[in-house]
């Protein structure tokens, strides 16, 4: 039996072929590899999408987090509270300038950061909050920003790597808080062919530091006002994300769609899942299930042609790399969740028959 697609890009392409295919014959028609038009018409189109006043294009997700951070003149001796139940990307980008991450627990039922335990993580220290928008359904940004405005309007950062066009109480992923982060990485749902990302703000000082910061400090050329780094995102990447944003709709229509299918048949087969929250509109980035003893039934769903993936198998603050770099601080929740997750075929272009072949797959094997 053949094997379904974890993600299937090829499926995507071949819906997009004929646009994705002339926006790249255009950058390679009028040379301009960094900085061309498409970036910032791929600027304009995503501020426009997400309702914020200001997008700038990066390298990569990761480069949005750290940007952000140097922005925000995050340092040694700061704090930046974030989650431990999430790709590394997040706690790296505050060790690598000197800060210390602190990790807050995730709720049990959405893996997101738990919004009850924060203001207990607030110290004096504390420099801005990190929540990741995971799964692609976002943390509860409301509370959060209720209680960092208790204390001086701590600046938040959402990664929101895994929820572009996501939706929280009617808002856009991205538009949520200080700066918005998100990555184009192919997998995710609005992607490029390699690294790419942008940050989201309405602040216009914050926006001009983070255009300085990715070309390297630069207020003018050779005029380096601030340390930064090498940040921008290539021509032709922005340009594969202009010709992905014509179908960008649909596929989030489709993997609504999807996913409430996939909760219909799992809740069904009484099978625990990731939850979504009322008010929180998840792109399902991931479709994730909870199970016991994992992996035996990973094995029995690739011999069948089934494949899946952990998000993530390893909290941050149990990783080799970052155990002693923070505060010890209980966090039992993403250690069970770290346990028994595993995520699921999940794509715009999922058949209903592929899906419900997983689904049997996996009530076979719990």
């Amino acid at each position: 039996m053949s094997s379904i697609p974890f993600i299937d890009l090829k499926a995507q392409y071949a819906a997009l072929r004929e646009p994705i295919n002339a926006r790249i014959q255009r950058v390679l028609d009028h040379g301009q590899y960094i900085m061309g038009p498409e970036v910032g018409e791929m600027e304009q189109r995503l501020a426009a999408y997400t309702g914020t006043k200001h997008c700038v294009s990066v390298a990569s997700g990761t480069e949005a987090l750290l940007i952000s951070l140097m922005a925000l003149g995050v340092g040694p001796g700061d704090e930046v509270i974030t989650s431990p139940f999430t790709f590394v990307a997040t706690a790296e980008v505050i060790v690598l300038l000197g800060a210390t991450p602190i990790y807050v627990d995730v709720e049990a039922d959405t893996g997101n950061l738990d919004a009850t335990l924060l203001e207990a993580a607030i110290t004096p220290r504390t420099r801005a909050v990190m929540p990741v928008s995971l799964y692609g359904q976002c943390a509860d940004m409301d509370a959060i920003g209720a209680i960092v405005a208790r204390h001086g309007n701590i600046p938040v950062i959402e990664d929101a790597a895994q929820s572009f066009g996501a939706e929280y109480h009617g808002r856009k992923s991205g538009a949520l808080s200080t700066i918005g982060c998100t990555s184009f990485f192919p997998s995710k749902p609005l992607g490029c062919y390699g690294d790419g990302g942008a940050l989201f703000t309405a602040d216009e000082a914050l926006a001009q530091a983070c255009r300085e910061i990715r070309v390297h400090g630069q207020s003018q050329r050779y005029v380096h006002t601030r340390v930064g780094v090498g940040g921008r995102m290539d021509t032709l990447q922005c340009a594969i994300v202009l010709a992905k944003l014509e179908r960008f709709e649909w596929e989030v229509h489709e993997r609504l769609t999807i996913g409430a299918r996939y909760n219909a048949l799992l809740d069904e087969a009484g099978i625990a899942r990731i939850q979504q929250k009322t008010g929180r509109t998840s792109v399902f980035a991931q479709y994730t299930v909870l199970v016991h003893d994992r992996e035996r039934v990973q094995a029995a769903l690739k011999d069948i042609g089934v494949p899946t993936v952990v998000h993530y198998p390893v909290p941050l603050n149990e990783q080799p790399a970052y155990k002693d770099r923070s505060p010890v601080r209980p966090t039992p929740v993403a250690a069970e969740l770290a346990r028994r997750v595993m995520s699921l075929p999940m794509s715009a272009d999922l058949s209903g028959v592929e899906q419900r072949r997983v689904v049997q797959a996996l009530i076979g094997a719990v």
